[in-house]
């Protein structure tokens, strides 16, 4: 297991010991840290999500109001 040091303001410090009393810090800290990685490659998906139906747009065939109205149409019963 490795040992991570962080610098953090005194109050949040404080804070994190107040809310935390009693359990092991040291667990808490890595459930959070996973949290926060999980966090991070799912903004990082979500974004390269976008970049690609972004892209696929660029390449899509342009439609007129009137034929996407039609096409709305055509598909009722």
């Amino acid at each position: 297991m490795a040992t991570v040091n962080f610098s953090v303001p005194d109050d949040v410090k404080d804070a994190f010991n107040a809310a935390y009393q009693g359990q092991n810090k040291s667990a808490v800290i890595a459930d959070l840290m996973r949290e926060a990685v999980e966090r991070a490659e799912r903004k990082q998906r979500s974004h390269q999500a976008i970049a690609r139906i972004v892209e696929r747009r660029k390449h899509a065939p342009a439609l007129t109001n009137e034929q996407i109205r039609a096409a709305r149409e055509d598909g009722r019963p």
